[in-house]
């Protein structure tokens, strides 16, 4: 549930914010594809039977019996507990903030209570979505998994590929003995694999206590990649005070998550209606080529749903929550 619930009388005032908060993201949409060093990728799509090389790196600590993901008990997952948190941004206490990060012209930010989930520990490397592309025969860019290190995260994916992904490895935990038994119960109890929403993947972010990055309130270029060439491995920069121990949840990459762009306040059933096909999704989180302004926890971009850039990537969550393909 969110902490305001809008008053119909505050239509015209609403509707004014909602036309300055839709202007604010399509800037951004239109910033993030203007990279002037990052050409978008090119048109070929390859079958799984043409895949370019990979570049080889080392995967210590990744397990090439199990899809890739981390070794551990829940195989690179983290879990995120029930609870609220602050969402949005107050710009008297971010001076950075875009205008699309306020809960409502009278409130800067806002309460949303989650439930429980799981969440990668790191995004989704190029060695994962290879073994997903290799042993489900999709389509995909050849930038996304060729000449690039195993270990990077997967760049040059569209939201449907995304979301391709996260469907197979949901059938491939629910088949094989490799899935953690917790994460057998959960699936069979009606959880899913998927996107994350903006929610779900602030809160991994911030945690409860409305930091502006994940480490704290203030930038700091040891604890994650921005402001640079290009992509580094997952898991390169350890952050110690993030809330729940995730790599790279800023920079590195942008990440698309489950939700529909759309004004706050943020509205759950939003990530679950049907929606327009040239809708916007949510990026979160920012990318190697930003500056520390769009690396912050409150940061919400939109994308085209068939965009592939090689500075937008994914991770995942494992929740109860129903999505978009559903």
């Amino acid at each position: 549930m969110t902490g305001q619930t809008p008053n119909p009388s505050d239509e015209p005032v609403r509707s004014a914010w909602i036309g300055v908060a839709m202007l604010a993201a399509l800037i951004l949409v239109v910033a993030l594809s203007l990279y002037s060093s990052l050409p978008a990728t090119s048109d070929g799509i390859l079958s799984p039977r043409s895949l370019p090389p990979a570049v080889s790196a080392d995967l210590t600590g990744f397990r090439p019996d199990a899809w890739f993901l981390p070794k551990g008990e829940l195989l690179g997952f983290v879990e995120v507990p029930a609870g609220p948190f602050i969402m949005g941004s107050d710009q008297g206490k971010d001076p950075l903030a875009f205008d699309n990060e306020r809960w409502s012209p009278g409130q800067p930010q806002g309460t949303v209570d989650l439930p429980a989930f799981y969440i990668g520990q790191y995004e989704v490397t190029v060695a994962q979505f290879r073994a997903f592309a290799e042993a489900t025969g999709q389509r995909v860019a050849d930038e996304a998994v060729g000449g690039v290190p195993l270990n990077h995260p997967v760049a040059s994916v569209s939201w449907p590929d995304a979301l391709a992904y996260c469907r197979w490895l949901e059938s491939s935990l629910r088949a094989s003995a490799q899935a953690p038994p917790r994460f057998r119960e959960l699936l069979a109890a009606g959880w899913r694999v998927g996107l994350p929403t903006e929610a779900q993947w602030e809160k991994a972010a911030r945690g409860s206590d409305g930091r502006i990055y994940p480490w704290g309130n203030e930038p700091r270029r040891d604890r994650a990649n921005y402001g640079s060439a290009g992509p580094t491995p997952v898991g390169r920069f350890p952050c110690p005070e993030c809330p729940f121990g995730l790599f790279d949840i800023s920079g590195n990459v942008w990440e698309w998550t489950r939700s529909p762009y759309q004004p706050y306040p943020y509205d759950p059933s939003d990530d679950r209606r049907n929606l327009e096909a040239d809708a916007l999704w949510v990026i979160r989180g920012g990318s190697f080529g930003d500056t520390e302004r769009n690396i912050r926890t409150a940061i919400r971009g939109g994308a085209d749903p068939g965009a592939r850039r090689p500075f937008i990537g994914f991770r995942v969550v494992i929740s109860s929550g129903s999505d978009p393909r559903s």
